[in-house]
């Protein structure tokens, strides 16, 4: 039974570390490395719980409840190995795109080429609306990684819807949430907000983060529980067209 737990925190560990890895290059989704996996429904479901049951419970100043709630053995190793990778291979990788970008990229997209032929595997049956499904968000993906980014206003709404999509696109497979701020204009307004040290926008960005996070994940839940096969094949199409 140890060594059971044992594996599964190291196999969580160098899930959220190849979650990392590629939240580092931009243009490449954690969601991706989640999703190919295998843990990608149980992170959307530990999300849904954590924001949800958990957060009611503490409100309510249930402490030891809302604390046995949270899927700590889950969330913990995860976290350990993201944070882990962020921290240490920021600089190598930023020196490998550099340095050897085909190489780097040739990787992760030979990860992800390899990965929807396993994905594909978990739908029990293919039918016509689940190939439709799979080619409108193909289309929907390519089309979004292809916008022309664009400018927005500095405003304060445009930081919070902006935390919202981000977040949002961190875990879909396929569609990396710093490419959407880069579309959006909002990449380096919130890299200069950072260095100036503007807690004001950064925390009206986060806040957009978290309610875009808390809504999203039961969302997904909620779709994985009654179209399981149709959610996946979306997530494929994501893939697919990214």
């Amino acid at each position: 039974m140890k060594n059971s737990l044992i594996s599964r925190y190291l196999r969580l560990f160098f899930t959220g570390f190849g979650m990392g890895a590629a939240d580092i290059v931009p243009g490449v989704s954690g969601g991706t490395i989640a999703f190919i996996l295998g843990i990608y429904q149980e992170l959307i479901d530990s999300i849904k719980i954590t924001s949800g049951k958990a957060l009611q419970l503490a409100l309510k100043f249930k402490i030891k409840e809302a604390w046995n709630t949270v899927p700590f053995g889950f969330l913990i190793p995860l976290a350990l190995g993201l944070f882990t990778a962020i921290f240490s291979l920021s600089g190598l990788l930023s020196y490998w795109l550099e340095e050897y970008p085909v190489y780097v990229w040739g990787f992760f997209f030979g990860l992800v080429v390899a990965s929807i032929w396993i994905v594909q595997k978990r739908i029990k049956k293919w039918q016509a609306s689940h190939m439709l499904t799979l080619s409108l968000f193909t289309g929907l993906a390519y089309l979004i990684v292809s916008v022309t980014p664009f400018e927005t206003a500095p405003t304060y709404l445009n930081f919070f819807l902006s935390g919202v999509i981000a977040i949002c696109a961190m875990i879909l497979p396929g569609i990396s949430g710093s490419f959407l701020l880069l579309i959006m204009g909002k990449y380096q307004q919130i890299l200069a907000a950072v260095t100036e040290k503007d807690f004001v926008t950064l925390f009206v960005f986060m806040i957009g983060c978290i309610i875009g996070l808390a809504v999203f994940s039961r969302v997904l839940s909620w779709m994985f529980k009654h179209y399981h096969d149709s959610t996946i094949a979306g997530l494929s199409g994501f893939m697919i067209g990214s």
